[in-house]
């Protein structure tokens, strides 16, 4: 399912969604993977101090201007204009709009970095680390200046991920993150060694291009419909960026939530930064495999049958998706909340890394969890809200978000502390995060319920209940597994309690009658047998 098969403008069946699902969680899994395995390696290298957390400090703002100009808003907009222009056989006036579109979005992405890294130091002194020494924020300057040379590749990468979605080809831009961890892979083995932190920039320049290589095989029959023109007006442009302005305050506040993490952090002990940083990022990749992968999938569809006014189609496929995820991250969430210090243990303790620094990300990464199914959810809802169109709902309710979770960081970094060292005020960060999430995503549910209707109804909550006391059920005897091999080693007690808790929540799961439990194996176990 490159897409080849299916022609421009046409929305997926339920099983070419399923199949094109599967292409995408598969490459999440590979994404995952190299991910946890550039969290070890960085962690064996730099361990959870200083120099990790000027790097994650540093990053904050590239990732924040890609994210702004050429994220989640501009594919988000772009994707629902191109795919009606490609619908209604208008298929010159969508590439003039690509390729419009992906000029802009070179530029203005050139033009900020170059501003951004003139004023490096100003930034990290001021805005993101107030409250560290002095060399600190020199070397979060510093590499911020050599970071800023992303900007500009991941924005144009970006469109073309959304171009190639758009075309129903998921394979390449499935890969593309996969890349970026490559790179950071690379620097941090080839280059750190002789560089520092320094290599961990520069690998990150290398995962950029690499995100940007991956796809351009997969973009050759559309070469010609991409050759620059020199125009830089096209119709649906100024579409795009009205729908992407609403679409970009939202994104400012989510990123202005990382922001003040990483403020109240550079207050805390030395590496609370980066256990924060990492304890999201292996929450983030559970959500890429079993939301992400869903979201980026059914996008496309739901933006086509939002553009015909298929509203019946469009909740279907919606409700489908929400149930799929529901059922996988209840146990998820469960399972990363009880096997936390195990699981950190076995992946990251080694090298430079300290049980301090194990504890310390276990914290994090347990409060984050918690969130789990609010980020999943949130993932999914707040596509369909651009596959109709409307940027207003999200964006309000991110900016209510933002506000909520500022309140409850202020709050909970006050009151949230263990007793073990390393359970520090970090962990009131991540809770508070997964807590405005959670208020978020039940905004995000009843507003879309009203504008399209039911998303499921009674038999939504029936199969959620069952699912969760499957997930219980699952959880204690996974705690007392885990209780009984305390003291084996972590890596015996991950291997042992993941298998073990799949197998009991899936018996779990068909006793209660969960219709997931035997439609989503029957449909890997299908597509396996094709394969």
């Amino acid at each position: 399912m490159a897409g080849s098969q299916v022609a421009q403008g046409q929305a997926l069946s339920a099983g070419q969604l399923r199949a094109v699902a599967s292409i995408i969680a598969a490459s999440f899994v590979l994404s995952g993977v190299l991910g946890l395995l550039r969290g070890a390696i960085i962690g064996a290298v730099f361990g959870a101090g200083a120099a990790l957390d000027a790097f994650y400090a540093a990053y904050r703002l590239p990732e924040m201007l890609f994210t702004l100009v050429a994220g989640g808003a501009l594919s988000s907009a772009f994707i629902p204009i191109f795919s009606r222009y490609l619908a209604q056989g208008d298929s010159a006036r969508a590439w003039h709009l690509a390729r419009a579109t992906l000029s802009w979005v070179t530029l203005i992405a050139l033009w900020l970095s170059l501003g951004a890294a003139m004023i490096a130091f100003p930034i990290a002194d001021r805005l993101l680390m107030p409250h560290a020494q002095p060399p600190q924020k020199q070397l979060t300057a510093e590499l911020m200046q050599i970071m800023l040379v992303t900007v500009a590749i991941f924005s144009a990468s970006s469109l073309i991920m959304a171009i190639l979605n758009a075309n129903q080809r998921f394979l390449a831009p499935a890969l593309a993150p996969s890349m970026n961890n490559v790179g950071l892979i690379g620097g941090a083995l080839l280059l750190a060694p002789h560089m520092g932190v320094y290599g961990l920039a520069w690998g990150a320049v290398m995962g950029a291009a690499l995100h940007l290589i991956v796809q351009l095989p997969a973009l050759r029959p559309f070469w010609a419909h991409l050759r620059p023109s020199g125009a830089l007006i096209a119709e649906g442009l100024g579409e795009i960026v009205r729908l992407m302005l609403p679409r970009l305050v939202g994104m400012a506040a989510v990123q202005l939530n990382f922001v003040v993490n990483i403020i109240l952090a550079s207050a805390m002990p030395e590496g609370s930064l980066a256990a924060l940083s990492i304890a999201f990022t292996l929450m983030f990749v559970v959500l890429g495999i079993v939301a992400q992968s869903a979201g980026t999938a059914i996008f496309p569809t739901l933006s086509l049958y939002g553009a015909r006014g298929d509203l019946e189609r469009f909740r279907q496929t919606l409700r489908d998706a929400l149930r799929g995820v529901l059922f996988v991250t209840l146990p998820a969430t469960s399972g990363l909340i009880v096997l936390a210090q195990p699981l950190v243990s076995a992946l990251l303790e080694r090298g430079a890394w300290s049980r301090t620094d194990t504890v310390a990300t276990a914290w994090a990464l347990s409060f984050f969890a918690a969130g789990l199914v609010a980020f999943a959810l949130q993932e999914l809802l707040a596509r369909a809200f651009y596959a109709l169109r409307n940027t207003i709902a999200p964006v309000a309710v991110a900016v209510g978000g933002l506000f909520l979770n500022v309140a409850l960081s202020l709050l909970l970094i006050q009151i949230v502390r263990g007793a073990e060292a390393g359970q520090g005020a970090h962990g009131g960060l991540a809770l508070a995060n997964a807590l405005a999430t959670g208020a978020e995503s039940a905004a995000l549910w009843l507003w879309l319920r009203r504008k399209i209707g039911a998303l499921g109804g009674w038999d939504m909550l029936s199969m959620a209940g069952r699912a969760l006391i499957a997930t219980v059920g699952m959880s204690a005897c996974v705690w007392a597994m885990s209780q009984l091999l305390a003291r084996a080693a972590p890596l015996i007690v991950v291997m042992v309690c993941v298998p073990l808790g799949i197998l009991l929540y899936q018996g779990l799961a068909l006793l209660l009658g969960v219709p997931e439990a035997r439609s989503l194996p029957m449909s890997i176990l299908r597509r396996l047998k094709r394969g």
